[in-house]
């Protein structure tokens, strides 16, 4: 084999890949606002599938929650409650023991 059969001229594929790769319009004009119609078409679907989908699990989860309820909570409403202070359990975490 020779050298010649290797050859790689760029222009040849850069212009080649650029056309496999480029988007065309039809040249028919009806054919290209059908073209056109149908890509606006799909769009609309898809967003409004979207937004549909949205509802629905916004939808779902106020259900969701409103059915489940909620564990009444504690409130101290003497007449001594602070705002500022937070009641609650704790314990005392002791520290742990790194093996050397």
């Amino acid at each position: 084999m020779t050298s010649h059969s290797f050859r790689f001229n760029q222009q040849f594929f850069q212009s080649r890949m650029r056309a496999a790769f480029e988007p065309r319009t039809p040249r028919n004009g009806v054919l290209r606002f059908l073209m056109r119609a149908l890509g606006l078409g799909v769009l609309v679907t898809l967003v409004v599938l979207g937004a549909l989908v949205g509802v629905t699990l916004l939808a779902v989860g106020t259900v969701y929650r409103l059915l489940r309820g909620r564990a009444p909570t504690a409130i101290n409403t003497g007449p001594r409650a602070d705002p500022n202070v937070m009641e609650g359990e704790f314990r005392v975490v002791g520290k742990t023991s790194l093996p050397r």
